[in-house]
């Protein structure tokens, strides 16, 4: 049994602990360590030092504690929360590092908005995320290091979480250095650290209105012209389409399907359908200008197992590319017009096919964006696949075919262009190499699981120079 003793690096058997006493029991929260204590801490900015650091907590996560009495549990979750926090904050810390100094060395290589683009797409591998969450990490580090030392202080300190930090300077993005640290000097008369994220919103977008009002006012007449509508995919054959629209045009729209419920539920015959149901269908019957939901015309391209097709019982599923797995035969239930272009697969591989073009052809494009899901193929990138790509680039002799092919977001199609960046097919996959001499492998998953022995995650674990078993990083490249 492991349990930690007050300090983050040690871990100790623990012994049986004595019954709780009976009647109720006020936990009483552990203190922070001695400053005198800290002196056991290894130097956490060597790498293997934090690796050694993260082994303990490894060691702690494996056993569930079943000994230790509910206040030390409680006061074990407080602690953890705290620490998590603060190591969430030296990450951003270090990632502003980063991009300072990626930025003074190569200032005079590239130009600023590609060498935003490569730092963020970097920062981003380094998170398991994608370049646009890296690039999003970069600027939230910039400028919380630029006039926000009380919240920046509160997140070192771990009282504050990423999330709530990442409010705090979204809704000051639009302010200057010294308009953000006034913003920053009202904060720390409240007790931020105790705010849901909602009411943290509202406190900070009203103290930026105050400190700068016309800024505020330029921000909403900005936010009007990004109103769109999106399409995201949800578990179990569902989506999510989302309408980023003005309050006052939002709030008509949510009423108007409130009032269609209202009237369904006046009517004499039985209600069978629940509020949530009415508005989701009254929503795709004015969308779409059907008489009900179910009689909507259903075109998309739908990936089949030829085993199901050839086994009523066989259990493996369709696909809709992009949006996962769906019941074979379900979207043959939609009542009106239906084209469905089915693609169909062998154990997961859909049949490919090669051209002598150097751009490929729409057919053969799209094979590969089924294959791939229609989402981008680099490592921890979700993004919609808007261009098909050469693994092996075309200037450099790779051919315009399925196995040479891969889908890829626009912002990715253009990063491997640029100095540093660099991709290549492996047997698995395709390994992606960036400036720093970072390598990382996505291996291409099959379509379904069909009950054989594969591994389907991407392992793009960045390699850590001198770790046991990862090659250095001269081996890299």
């Amino acid at each position: 049994m492991f349990v930690y003793d007050g300090r983050m690096t040690t871990v100790i058997d623990a012994p049986a602990a004595p019954d709780p006493p009976a009647g109720p029991v006020r936990p009483a929260v552990s203190d922070p360590p001695a400053a005198a204590d800290l002196l056991a801490v290894p130097d956490l900015s060597a790498v293997p030092d934090l690796y050694a650091v993260r082994a303990r907590f490894e060691q702690l996560a494996a056993v569930v504690d079943e000994v230790s009495p509910s206040p030390v549990l409680v006061d074990r979750m407080i602690a953890l929360v705290a620490v998590r926090n603060s190591v969430e904050a030296a990450l951003v810390a270090t990632e502003l590092a980063f991009a300072r100094r990626r930025a003074a060395d190569s200032a005079a290589v590239i130009d600023p908005e590609r060498l935003e683009r490569s730092i963020g797409a970097e920062i981003g591998l380094a998170n398991r995320a994608s370049p646009t969450v890296g690039r999003n990490r970069m600027r939230t580090a910039r400028d919380l290091h630029d006039g926000l030392g009380h919240v920046r202080g509160l997140f070192a300190a771990g009282e504050l979480d990423g999330y709530r930090v990442s409010i705090v300077v979204g809704a000051t993005a639009h302010l200057d250095a010294g308009e953000r640290a006034e913003v920053d000097r009202r904060l720390a008369g409240h007790d931020i650290a105790r705010l849901g994220p909602a009411r943290l919103r509202s406190l900070v977008a009203a103290l930026a209105a105050e400190v700068a009002p016309e800024k505020f006012r330029q921000r909403c007449l900005a936010a009007r012209t990004g109103r769109r509508v999106t399409l995201r995919q949800a578990p179990d054959g569902m989506v999510d389409l989302r309408a980023h629209l003005p309050v006052e045009q939002g709030v008509a729209c949510y009423a108007a399907l409130r009032r269609a419920f209202d009237a369904v539920q006046v009517d004499p015959e039985p209600l069978t359908r629940s509020r949530g149901q009415v508005m989701a269908d009254t929503f795709v019957e004015r969308v779409t200008g059907r008489v009900t939901a179910e009689h909507v015309d259903v075109q998309v391209q739908v990936v089949v197992p030829l085993e199901a097709l050839l086994d009523e019982g066989s259990p493996l599923p369709a696909e809709v590319p992009g949006f996962g797995p769906i019941p074979v035969g379900f979207l043959a239930r939609a009542r009106g017009r239906r084209l469905l272009r089915r693609l169909l697969t062998v154990r997961g591989t859909v049949i490919g096919g090669d051209s002598r073009a150097r751009c490929f052809p729409a057919g053969l494009a799209d094979l590969i964006r089924a294959r791939d899901r229609h989402r981008c193929t680099a490592p921890y990138c979700d993004a919609p696949a808007r261009h098909i790509d050469h693994v092996v680039r075309a200037a450099d002799g790779g051919p315009t075919g399925f196995d040479n092919g891969r889908a890829v977001c626009e912002l990715h199609n253009q990063l491997r262009e640029q100095p540093g960046w660099w991709v290549e097919p492996t047997a698995e996959g395709t390994c992606t190499t960036t400036p720093t001499g970072h390598s990382y492998l996505h291996r291409t998953e099959p379509l379904h699981s069909s009950g054989h022995s594969r591994r389907d995650h991407p392992d793009t674990r960045p390699a850590q120079p001198g770790e046991p078993g990862r090659p250095s990083r001269g081996d890299e490249q």
